[in-house]
C-alpha cells in the first residue's frame, strides 16, 4: 500500500515515464536473443544460428522463451504492485466475448481490413503461405519456431500496452495508436540491426504501427489484441 501512495502522489509526466520504462525493460528482455546467439551460443559453438544443430536450434529457443517470458512476468508484476495496472488480472477477468461485444461495427470493419492486409502483405513477401514454407524448410523445428513466435508476440504486446499508457498519461488521448508507434521504434529498429536491411527495418515498423492500432480497435482486450497479433503475425 505504501508504494501505490508514492505512485500516486506522482505528476503525470513521472506516472508516464514509469510505463515507458516498462516497455522499455520489455524490448531489453527482448535483446536477450542477441546476447545469447551473438556472444554466448557462438563462442560456444563457434557457428551463428544458420549453421546450429537440430538441438542447438530448440535449446536457442527454449533459453530464448524462458528469459521472455521470465522477463514479461516480474516487470507485469512490478508494474501492478507500483502503479495498480495490474494485466494480469485484466488478462483473467475480461473474455474474448466481453471484447468482442464492446467493439462497433466500424471497428471490428477496420480490425478484418488490417488482419487481411497484413496477412496479403505475408503471403506476397513469402511467396505463397509463409506457415507451409517454414514448415517445409524446418521440419521438426517447425514447433519450437512457432512455440517462439507465440511468445515473441507476448513480449511485442507488452510493449503496446505499456506505450499505450505512457503516451495517454503525457498527451490525454486514448484515440492514437501509441504503443504502436514504441514498437516501430523498437523493436522495428531492432529488426533493421538484426536483419542488416533498412527496408526490413522500415516494414517492421510500419507492421508494429498496425499492431498498436489492434490494441485500440479491439478497445484494450488483452486477449483479443494478442489473438489478432497472432494471426497478423504468424500466419
Amino acid at each position: 500500500m505504501k508504494t501505490m501512495t508514492v505512485t500516486k502522489e506522482k505528476n503525470t509526466f513521472l506516472q508516464g515515464l514509469d510505463f515507458l520504462t516498462y516497455g522499455l525493460e520489455i524490448f531489453g528482455f527482448i535483446g536477450f536473443e542477441l546476447v545469447l546467439a551473438y556472444g554466448i551460443e557462438f563462442n560456444v559453438y563457434g557457428c551463428n544460428f544458420k549453421g546450429f544443430t537440430v538441438m542447438q536450434s530448440i535449446l536457442h529457443w527454449v533459453l530464448t522463451c524462458a528469459v521472455w517470458l521470465f522477463g514479461a512476468f516480474i516487470v507485469v508484476r512490478d508494474c501492478a504492485v507500483k502503479t495498480g495496472v495490474d494485466l494480469i488480472r485484466d488478462f483473467k477477468e475480461k473474455s474474448f466475448i466481453q471484447g468482442a461485444k464492446e467493439m462497433s461495427f466500424f471497428q471490428w470493419i477496420l480490425l478484418i481490413a488490417g488482419t487481411a492486409l497484413c496477412l496479403i502483405s505475408t503471403w506476397i513477401d513469402w511467396g505463397g503461405s509463409k506457415v507451409a514454407k517454414e514448415l517445409a524448410s524446418n521440419g521438426v523445428l517447425f514447433p519450437m519456431q512457432y512455440l517462439y513466435y507465440l511468445v515473441e508476440v507476448v513480449m511485442v504486446l507488452l510493449i503496446i500496452v505499456f506505450g499505450q499508457y505512457a503516451f495517454e498519461k503525457w498527451f490525454k488521448n486514448d484515440k492514437i495508436p501509441y504503443g504502436g508507434i514504441l514498437v516501430a521504434l523498437t523493436w522495428g529498429l531492432g529488426h533493421w540491426f538484426t536483419k542488416g536491411s533498412l527496408v526490413t527495418g522500415i516494414y517492421t515498423a510500419i507492421v508494429g504501427f498496425v499492431f498498436g492500432s489492434v490494441y485500440i480497435l479491439t478497445r484494450r482486450n488483452i486477449k483479443l489484441s494478442y489473438l489478432f497479433l497472432c494471426i497478423m503475425f504468424i500466419l
